[in-house]
């Protein structure tokens, strides 16, 4: 496949990574619909939207930013990448073997949503999924990145990695924005109590297979 459409197909998986981040109510689209339940205001919805995109960021970014650095020592990428692809592996093994909810999680208060969205990406692991689609990108580059000067190659790792973490959080803040605003405006509450999905399992499953296909595909 050549690098045009592996790269096309990597970006692909960066916007279906935040779908379906955005729709799984774990990270936090049902707090923004509370929101503008008790408020009775609409724009409370969007504040709890943008409060949960912003958390949600920066769980991508603190978790990107150092594999970009890491990434300008071009000898090591295969050691970076299979290092990586364990790591999500191993998280994926340890959330279907403990399916629960981290309790700290319940102890911050409704009024930091922000805050709240951060630690929840962090502790579901939603960062990690990232690193081997991101990693796979920088690999897909042009050829003569990898001999270029180190000051410049990190420069445009750390790009890669802010353009991924944006992207990935625009679709989940649009998909879970899009259900946040259907079960206010139209469902209702008893359609979210009637129809809530867990998807515990299927998140630790993606979490596996995500590590797995690194592992097997990598360069």
């Amino acid at each position: 496949m050549p690098d045009t459409q592996t790269a096309a197909a990597l970006w692909g998986a960066v916007v279906a990574s935040g779908v379906y981040h955005g729709i799984n109510p774990g990270m936090g689209w049902p707090l923004a619909v509370s929101a503008a339940l008790m408020d009775r205001a609409p724009g409370s919805l969007r504040r709890a939207l943008l409060a949960l995109a912003a958390g949600h960021l920066l769980a991508m970014a603190v978790i990107l930013f150092p594999f970009a650095a890491l990434m300008f020592i071009a000898a090591w990428h295969e050691e970076i990448r299979i290092v990586a692809s364990c790591l999500v592996i191993g998280l994926g093994v340890y959330l279907l073997i403990n399916r629960r909810h981290p309790r700290f999680l319940a102890r911050v208060p409704p009024s930091r949503l922000a805050l709240w969205s951060f630690l929840a990406a962090l502790a579901h692991g939603a960062g990690l999924m990232l690193v081997p689609i991101y990693l796979g990108i920088c690999a897909s580059g042009p050829p003569e990145a990898g001999h270029a000067a180190a000051a410049t190659l990190m420069g445009r790792n750390l790009v890669l990695a802010a353009g991924v973490a944006v992207l990935h959080t625009g679709a989940m803040t649009l998909s879970g924005g899009a259900l946040a605003v259907a079960v206010h405006r139209w469902f209702g509450l008893r359609f979210l109590s009637r129809s809530w999905f867990n998807l515990d399992v299927v998140w630790a499953l993606s979490l596996m297979l995500v590590g797995a296909i690194s592992l097997l595909v990598g360069h």
